[in-house]
């Protein structure tokens, strides 16, 4: 009977607690949803069969987006650039790099029929040790790591595009006239940070 009583206080803690988290907007980590007003998106990019475009493409499906051709009434995300650096962190006394940091960037613009349209860049860094006498496995490495950032990249985009109708809100409270057909109501070349 003690037991069963036990039994019973830790269930209804547990269910207390997944209430008052619910309640309070806790999602957990890799649950970012895009606004829901955005049922359908289109998708195009510098290069339609990138490893990038791929997996923006099942984020959005994860997502529960479906993925239409691009239209003058539909959302539109557009990957502008992916670009990969590298540098050296640090060298062996031979003076070959003993440490180097890689930096993987994407740029893309989000248009919103009748609101505008807006720029993010999405930006990700790692660093590897740089073996010389092991060339296969750096390179084995690299390409892990690069893929690795890439998937990143497209999670910290949906990320992004969540954000996304908080700030077209606040860019209609700053500029009322929005709704006047007459004026340009892009906002563009705005960096958002990375999060």
């Amino acid at each position: 009977m003690r037991q069963m009583k036990m039994n019973f206080v830790k269930t209804t803690i547990i269910a207390v607690l997944a209430t008052m988290l619910t309640a309070c907007g806790f999602h957990l980590r890799g649950e970012y949803t895009v606004p829901e007003d955005i049922k359908q998106i289109s998708v195009t990019s510098y290069d339609q069969y990138s490893t990038i475009t791929r997996l923006v493409k099942e984020q959005l499906r994860l997502s529960k987006i479906d993925i239409v051709p691009p239209s003058s009434d539909v959302p539109n995300l557009h990957i502008q650039e992916e670009n990969v650096s590298d540098r050296t962190l640090s060298l062996y006394q031979n003076t070959s790099a003993a440490e180097k940091e890689i930096t993987y960037m994407v740029k893309y613009q989000v248009t919103l029929p009748e609101i505008g349209s807006k720029q993010f860049e999405a930006t990700m860094t790692r660093s590897y040790l740089d073996n010389p006498l092991s060339a296969l496995a750096k390179t084995v490495e690299r390409d892990l790591l690069e893929n690795e950032m890439r998937a990143f990249s497209a999670q910290q985009m949906m990320r992004q595009m969540a954000r996304l109708k908080t700030e077209i809100e606040e860019y209609e409270a700053e500029h009322p006239n929005t709704n006047d057909p007459n004026t340009n109501n892009s906002v563009t070349n705005s960096r958002v940070d990375p999060s």
